[in-house]
């Protein structure tokens, strides 16, 4: 062999032939550990529709939720045809056990039962089927199904009840109809649908009656149900129309035919009267039967081989008493009474070590039983694949939807003879495995949730736990499998890995991952139509994880929370007004009373250019507190309305004031010409702090510009203190008319004015109270402007006359008052 290339020399095609070359080694399948450098495999992100929402399955900080786009949303789903239906029915059924196939038992003294049961279906009756654990329900379900493919329209339709309640199995018989992968209606939805599905539903293993199971019943007017259950399970309501049909054991004549058909030889007088006895003992129940069988054929193969069940050659550890007698002739005796009326421990000692494995793994998992795939990893044996068909073969174990769990009373059998000892070792060892398999990309959702109460079982064996990490391992797995369980639909194993996992990070004080289950929780609320709920798991979310620092799991919860409060608020309602309608702004001291808007000049000032009306909206989940209530919505819409009012009256002011400007400039070009050099003089007030103040005095060779009446004169008003011009920018008490002197000139006492004088005069600005200014129509020109030496007090007169002042142009010889801001009398 080469040393530098490790591989044949001689043979093979590895080497390229008669030992030339170095061989090419074959690479491993599957590499333990990725190399540096790859990427690590991805989290598992899942889009589907619930309802109107679309969840975003997130596991790193949790899935989020928004509403559905309208492009997104799925029609109506499509029914599944006969091969639809019979395919499903194959991929959900339990897998078929390896080994050597078991015999066909046969439907012994039930075939009255049979076509009374077929019977009320094909009439359209639902029927309850009671009888004891063991008895055979199962098979007779079987059988029913078998004759009634043919009734219904959508045929006939198989669930398993186990653990389920009505809401589940509503959901169950929506998805076993209809074909909508990544689809789950709400509870509006989900009524519609099924209540025009038409199938034969053979339930088995129901656990409710009273009113949740008329709550099925109404909701479902369409099909014919068979429920199968246990006396211990609550009768229906009095008022149910349910068929009663009652189970029985078999006789004893059956009883023995059916060990004979399961042994498939002929009994000996001494196992006839050791059955009899058994059906004393058993009432007749078929399950007790079929384990005596395996009693009897374990016996047998022992009396011919006594090392059948040992491992290279040796007895097996745990061999019954009397076994190396056997090889010399000597009879083995049949099991006592006892151990055939409860045989669990007998069968399971003369099993192979791989298959009592999995009975210690089925009782740690409260009956469980593992899928076969998982045995080899969680035994360490390749081959443990196996024990699941010697387990079946023994009647040990009971199908229960698409899996396994061990038979009715097996449980309590093999915690008797201590196979429950290392119950907490064994469910943290499987919870470690599903931890890792569960997280795995590789493995689908479906299959997660086919798995998910094996999972469930092995989270809740270790909470809350006395070991050491038993709770971490607890949350590492719920933080797996959650995501798959929602991803998988299958949410009510959603919902109770959930609050498990929050449990057991609380008891481990795992902050980060407790606020997560929290987060789940919210979500999982708020699409199961409880946003109350919802609100306080989120609102819990973001506080933790608030402390913790976790910004985008904060957002996330966030974005839920806000979900949560609009869908509960309801619809927001959208408020048209047209131009020129009151705009209702709320006052602080009294919202609700509303303010007149302004003028329509003003509406039109703020619409659009193409005139559409302004939408505002307002959103109110609850009726007013009260007039003067403070905070809430109302206090943020009145804020808008405050801030929308101030704003247009801003634009509107500058507007007008822009539009003043421009139409003075244009008209003192028009109005003035050849006066360039203007001199525009202000009166003062005298509670400016001086009582007299010179005047300026024009530059020399100016001419006395002509003004309008706007500009010039000053028109006395109802008070009676004296008017100052209008130059300054204070609004006159009324408008001015026309001036009856064509040689009006502006006549008082000013201080230099604190702004440039304009290079031409401006029209009379004339300002209402309503603060609306606007400019006079014509201004009136002065065409020989005659200068004066004193000014001429104006006599009162009416507010359409204006009285002239004038004086000289250079210098005034006398002062004059200046009204007071406030209307007071002039001071001389």
């Amino acid at each position: 062999m080469d040393p530098t290339h490790r591989g044949p020399e001689e043979y093979g095609r590895d080497n390229g032939g008669f030992g030339e070359g170095p061989g090419r080694r074959r690479p491993a399948r599957d590499q333990l550990s990725p190399e540096p450098g790859q990427p690590t495999p991805q989290a598992r992100v899942v889009r589907l529709i619930s309802g109107d929402y679309l969840l975003t399955v997130n596991p790193i900080d949790g899935s989020e939720v928004e509403l559905c786009p309208p492009g997104e949303r799925p029609g109506p789903p499509a029914r599944r045809t006969a091969t639809g239906r019979a395919d499903r029915e194959r991929a959900t059924a339990p897998p078929v056990p390896p080994g050597p196939p078991a015999p066909q038992l046969p439907l012994l003294e039930r075939a009255q039962e049979r076509e009374r049961l077929v019977r009320l279906l094909a009439r359209g009756r639902s029927v309850r089927l009671t009888g004891p654990a063991g008895s055979g329900r199962t098979a007779l379900l079987d059988a029913v199904a078998a004759d009634c493919a043919d009734l219904a329209p959508d045929g006939v339709v198989r669930l398993s009840g186990y653990r389920r309640n009505a809401t589940e199995l509503l959901y169950g018989l929506f998805e076993a109809v209809h074909d909508a992968p990544l689809h789950r209606p709400d509870r509006t939805q989900l009524l519609d649908r099924v209540r025009s599905i038409g199938a034969v539903v053979l339930l088995d293993d129901l656990e409710f009656g009273g009113a949740a199971l008329e709550e099925l019943l109404d909701a479902t007017p369409e099909c014919a149900f068979l429920f199968a259950t246990v006396p211990d399970v609550a009768a229906p309501t009095t008022d149910s129309h349910l068929e009663e049909v009652f189970l029985a054991g078999l006789g004893r004549g059956a009883a023995v035919e059916l060990l004979e058909r399961a042994v498939e030889r002929p009994l000996t007088d001494e196992e006839a009267n050791w059955a009899g006895d058994l059906w004393f003992e058993s009432e007749g129940l078929p399950l007790r039967f079929v384990q005596a069988a395996a009693l009897l054929r374990q016996r047998d193969r022992l009396r011919t081989d006594p090392e059948a069940y040992g491992e290279y050659g040796a007895p097996p550890e745990d061999a019954p008493f009397g076994h190396d007698q056997a090889v010399d002739g000597v009879h083995i005796p049949l099991p006592s009474l006892g151990e055939g009326a409860a045989p669990a421990a007998l069968l399971a000692s003369r099993l192979s070590g791989a298959a009592r494995d999995t009975l210690r793994f089925a009782v740690a998992l409260g009956g469980e039983v593992p899928h076969q795939a998982h045995l080899p990893a969680l035994i360490g044996d390749t081959h443990a694949d196996a024990a699941l068909g010697e387990l079946a073969g023994c009647g040990l174990l009971s199908p229960a939807g698409a899996r396994y769990r061990l038979a009715a009373g097996v449980v309590t059998q093999l915690e008797a003879a201590g196979y429950g000892e290392d119950a907490s070792e064994r469910a943290r060892t499987a919870a470690q495995h599903y931890a890792w398999w569960a997280g795995h990309p590789s493995v689908t959702p479906e299959r997660v949730a086919a798995e998910g109460d094996a999972v469930v079982a092995a989270m809740a064996q270790l909470v809350p736990g006395d070991g050491a990490g038993q709770t971490s391992v607890a949350v590492l797995l719920a933080r797996s499998a959650t995501p798959a369980f929602a991803a998988g639909l299958h949410w009510g194993a959603w919902e109770k890995a959930l609050r498990i996992g929050q449990e057991a990070a609380r008891i481990a004080g795992e902050v980060a991952e407790e606020a997560y289950f929290h987060h789940e929780l919210g979500v999982l609320a708020l699409l199961s139509g409880n946003p109350d709920r919802a609100r306080a798991e989120l609102e819990t979310s973001i506080g933790m994880r608030g402390a913790l620092a976790d910004k985008s799991g904060a957002v996330a919860g966030r974005r839920a929370l806000a979900l949560v409060a609009d869908r509960s608020g309801g619809p927001l309602p959208v408020v048209l007004t047209p131009p020129g309608d009151e705009l209702p702004v709320p006052r602080a001291e009294e919202q609700t009373a509303p303010i007149v808007g302004a003028k329509p000049s003003v509406t039109q000032t703020l619409s659009r250019p193409y005139g559409d009306a302004t939408a505002v909206i307002s959103r109110q989940s609850a009726p007013a507190a009260g007039r003067n209530a403070k905070g809430g919505r109302f206090s943020v819409l009145a804020g808008a309305r405050r801030n929308l009012v101030a704003t247009a009256a801003g634009v509107l002011l500058t507007g007008v004031l822009g539009t003043v400007v421009a139409l003075g400039l244009t008209s003192g070009d028009d109005d003035v010409q050849g006066n360039q050099d203007v001199t525009t003089e202000q009166s003062q007030s005298p509670q400016d702090g001086e009582d007299e103040v010179p005047a300026d005095s024009p530059a020399d060779g100016s001419t006395p510009a002509g003004t309008g009446s706007g500009s010039g004169s000053a028109t006395p008003g109802p008070s009676s203190s004296e008017i100052t011009p209008s130059g300054s920018g204070t609004p006159s008490a009324d408008p001015t008319g026309p001036s009856d002197s064509p040689s009006s000139e502006t006549s008082s006492s000013s201080r230099p004015p604190s702004h440039r004088p304009t290079k031409s005069p401006t029209p009379t600005k004339s300002t209402k109270p309503t603060k609306s200014p606007s400019p006079t129509d014509t201004p009136t020109e002065t065409e020989s402007p005659t200068p004066t030496d004193t000014a001429t007090e104006p006599e009162p007169s009416s507010p359409d006359t204006s009285d002239s002042a004038n004086g000289p142009s250079s210098s005034f010889s006398s002062p004059s008052a200046a009204a007071s801001a406030d209307g007071g009398p002039a001071v001389a």
